[in-house]
């Protein structure tokens, strides 16, 4: 979808990926809803969107784990904005904890945040788009959405999830004028793995050797940009990690073997 004078509603949009998406739609000419948790630090990403050239910035702060009111939010946004035109389900929370030790609220945070609350938004959206022809809904997903690694049970599962669930609404949507991306990034140098929670919630507070080696989050957004013009329904983005997903698929055992070499966990 063309972005120029576009809608486009990005969530996670304080910092990181989200962030850098924001400035790349601004730069580009889109209409931006900027959603977060941390408002000042939200403030501060809208008044750089439109120095970049945004036709329009406005901000929503509120916590995507408050999933109750998500879809009732998203339908009234769209309301008052005549339209969402692009939903960017970026925002999302890390784990570092083992699977059997993490506390339950925990799993629950995590599943809210990154799962629940993707869909809970795009379900507020889908059907106005749907109504009007036109719309695209773009999710943030990552490798573990395609395998799983020591300490981050739970966050792959919700990105599994997303794949689950948004692969099938793609094919749901089939004539209807909507369709669904879904960037699958590598390792990407943001805070997620800084601010990802441990077992018992707290923060891990520590930068995983993957994030620092990774390309930077305005790289990430900057290749993600084409896929979205162009309504390609799923992209790889990173550098040679990338490839342990079509590794995974031809050869597990191996794989596995860089995994564990590697230190991943």
């Amino acid at each position: 979808m063309e972005i120029k004078n576009r809608t486009v509603w990005v969530t996670g949009a304080s910092s990181g990926i989200g962030e850098a998406m924001a400035l790349e739609m601004a730069s580009a000419g889109a209409r931006l809803l900027l959603s977060a948790r941390r408002v000042e630090r939200l403030a501060a990403v809208g008044e750089a969107c439109r120095r970049r050239g945004a036709a329009r910035v406005e901000e929503l702060p509120f916590d995507l784990a408050d999933t109750d009111r998500l879809r009732h939010l998203a339908a009234d946004a769209d309301a008052r904005l005549g339209g969402i035109d692009i939903l960017c389900n970026i925002g999302g929370v890390g784990m570092r904890g083992l699977a059997t030790d993490t506390e339950l609220p925990v799993a629950r945070r995590i599943f809210d945040t990154d799962f629940w609350g993707a869909v809970e938004l795009t379900r507020g959206v889908v059907g106005p788009m749907v109504g009007r022809g036109r719309g695209q809904i773009v999710t943030l997903t990552g490798g573990l959405g395609k395998f799983g690694a020591p300490r981050r049970s739970f966050y792959s599962a919700s990105k599994h999830a997303l794949h689950g669930w948004f692969d099938s609404l793609r094919e749901e949507l089939l004539g209807a004028g909507v369709t669904v991306t879904l960037l699958v990034p590598g390792w990407v140098k943001t805070e997620i793995s800084e601010k990802a929670l441990e077992a018992d919630g707290s923060q891990h507070g520590v930068m995983d050797v993957g994030q620092e080696r990774g390309i930077s989050a305005a790289e990430c957004a900057k290749r993600a940009l084409p896929a979205i013009r162009k309504d390609v329904p799923e992209q790889l983005i990173g550098g040679i990690e990338c490839g342990g997903v079509y590794l995974n698929r031809i050869w597990p055992a191996l794989f596995r073997r860089f995994l564990r070499r590697r230190g991943i966990g």
